[in-house]
């Protein structure tokens, strides 16, 4: 019997062995693959009549990284989107003489609006070189793509495909009618009349002051966006809010031609004939397509000097996970962005740092250590400004605030300057669906405080009633200190309330409309280095066979989890992190906006 339980250890030992060893070395060799494909791209060149050819598709993220690229290539993508690559690119083939125009391919890409926003500036700007631009839909054009496509000189789409545009609306699940069946209180403690990230837990119906900001900035937002594909496409503001209220999803090819929403029928084919036309390539030859990622590896200037700027990226949730669109997986660690800020401010070859903010906040701990380290890096003289992206909002407003200046779109959506804190009691799940009885024995009446088996006493619901308040009260005073005004007057504008980038400028929120570029420009004209200096992007990314392998694994499990939740996945992860951790938050409320 001894014999034969050793035999079945070491079996299962040797087997696990085995089992390790082939997994690193698919590892290795997959590696080993990726970094060849990745190298034989290097040194590419751009011929005489190409098209930079931009596929809208997947997910639009804040940058490109190693593990996005190599993501890409494990899932099969032909690359990783990212809102940088594509306006370098775009910035590129605007001065390149071999290029002569931009191929949008609409298949669909899901973007946050201010990436879009300032996306489709880029296009805007590459039109400058007189270069045509062309967009072509084959099944459809979604929203989101056609917001890029109304720039185009022509739209083209199959003759059978679809256009869909049908505005802005945000879904919103209440959940308290399901927590009260199974037996779960969400207890909720807060500040701010408009700080609804709770909402969902507490009611069973949307506020007044919920609906209120929502419908203020959605309105604000989409009297923008719809503004903006108007005038590209010579449409009365007014006839195409009629367009796009009449279901344009259903409408035919030719009634979609004859509104101006499109402005010629073809197959792919045909399409690829166009472009050869074009570009005066033989109908026989390939066409000379070359991707943003491809563009840029012909770019040979590259800086690299004791004259710096610091673009340093605070994407996701801060001590937390995310899932809002533009953020891929990446997360900010409040301890590790700190630190990498306080490197930037003892070295002497960056003159200067730009924030780089997608965050719809998170820790309100973690909030005020990122906030005082830039704090600390403007004592040593060097300037520096926020870039907001799609989201700056809750406790990403707070590390954005102590800036000398803040850039952001129409299009961003920021404030929301409150805080909450929220403690689940599950006492009559745990008593009397599960029957589970729990005895308690303790030196002190609150030595046991905060477990999700009893409720909070009104005692401890008034002490964290009061430090919430205190946080509160620290939160609005940062940002009055940021922003050189008084604390009273941003009180006034805060209460959690959620604000476009319009509103935001004109109470005072933020200080110039511009994306990325804007902001690094600005700084490096308040540190005198005209044209003389490089960028730096930070934070670095891990790249290990385990970084590696765990990414893989929790994207499968993370997608297939969206597949089968919808928007209910966002509420799960939500509630994931509230049992989780202990921390008082400064985060938006996870609303769903179709775009």
């Amino acid at each position: 019997m001894l014999k034969k339980f050793f035999l079945v250890v070491c079996g299962s030992f040797v087997g696990s062995f085995l089992a390790l060893v082939f997994f690193t070395l698919t590892a290795v060799l997959m590696s080993f693959v990726i970094f060849s494909s990745m190298s034989n791209t290097m040194g590419g060149k751009c011929e005489k009549n190409s098209i930079l050819y931009i596929r809208l598709d997947g997910e639009l993220n804040e940058r490109s990284t190693e593990m996005s690229q190599m993501m890409a290539m494990v899932k099969g993508d032909d690359e990783g989107q990212d809102l940088s690559t594509l306006i370098k690119s775009l910035k590129l083939a605007k001065n390149n003489d071999n290029i002569d125009g931009v191929y949008l391919d609409c298949r669909g890409m899901a973007s946050g609006m201010s990436s879009l926003y300032e996306l489709r500036n880029a296009l805007i700007d590459f039109k400058k070189s007189k270069k045509f631009v062309y967009a072509f839909g084959d099944e459809g054009i979604m929203q989101s793509d056609y917001y890029l496509a109304s720039v185009a000189d022509s739209i083209f789409l199959n003759p059978e495909g679809s256009v869909d545009v049908h505005g802005l609306g945000a879904s919103t699940p209440y959940l308290k009618g399901l927590l009260d069946k199974i037996g779960v209180e969400m207890q909720v403690v807060r500040v701010g009349t408009f700080k609804s990230a709770v909402e969902p837990y507490m009611l069973n119906e949307m506020s007044d002051a919920n609906r209120e900001q929502q419908e203020h900035y959605l309105g604000s937002l989409w009297g923008v966006l719809s503004k903006d594909m108007a005038e590209s496409r010579k449409i009365a503001p007014e006839t195409f809010n009629q367009l796009t209220d009449s279901l344009m999803l259903t409408m035919g090819s030719e009634e979609l031609l004859k509104n101006k929403i499109v402005d010629h029928l073809c197959y792919r084919t045909e399409m690829e004939d166009k472009l050869r036309r074009k570009t005066d390539v033989e109908m026989k030859d390939d066409l000379r397509l070359i991707t943003p990622s491809e563009l840029i590896l012909t770019d040979n200037e590259v800086k690299v000097g004791d004259k710096q700027i610091a673009v340093l990226y605070a994407t996701g949730e801060i001590d937390g996970s995310t899932s809002v669109p533009g953020m891929g997986e990446e997360g900010i660690d409040s301890e590790s962005l700190s630190a990498t800020i306080r490197e930037l401010q003892y070295d002497d070859n960056v003159k200067g740092l730009v924030l780089r903010v997608n965050s719809p906040g998170g820790s309100a701990f973690g909030s005020e250590v990122i906030w005082k380290a830039i704090e600390d890096f403007k004592k040593s003289g060097k300037p520096v400004a926020v870039s907001m992206s799609d989201y700056a909002a809750s406790g990403g407003y707070y590390i954005s605030s102590g800036a000398q200046r803040i850039f952001a779109e129409p299009t961003t959506i920021t404030g929301s300057i409150g805080i909450f804190g929220v403690m689940p009691n599950a006492s009559k799940f745990i008593n009397n669906t599960l029957g589970v009885k729990i005895e308690e024995v303790t030196t002190n009446k609150n030595a046991i405080a905060g477990t999700i088996y009893k409720p909070l006493t009104e005692q401890q619901k008034a002490a964290l009633q009061r430090m919430v308040e205190r946080g509160y009260d620290l939160f609005t005073r940062r940002c009055a200190e940021g922003r050189k005004v008084s604390q009273d007057s941003i009180k006034s504008i805060a209460e959690g309330r959620v604000w476009d980038g319009i509103t935001a400028k004109n109470i005072g929120l933020v200080d110039e409309f511009g994306g990325l570029q804007a902001a690094i420009d600005w700084v490096a004209k308040k540190a005198n280095l005209g044209d003389d200096y490089s960028i730096t992007t930070l934070p670095e990314t891990e790249m290990s066979f385990k970084s590696i392998l765990g990414q893989m694994a929790r994207s499968n499990v993370e997608a297939d989890m969206q597949r089968r939740m919808g928007m209910f996945y966002t509420y799960y992860e939500q509630l994931q992190a509230i049992l989780n951790r202990d921390q008082v938050l400064c985060i938006m409320e996870p609303v769903e906006i179709d775009f």
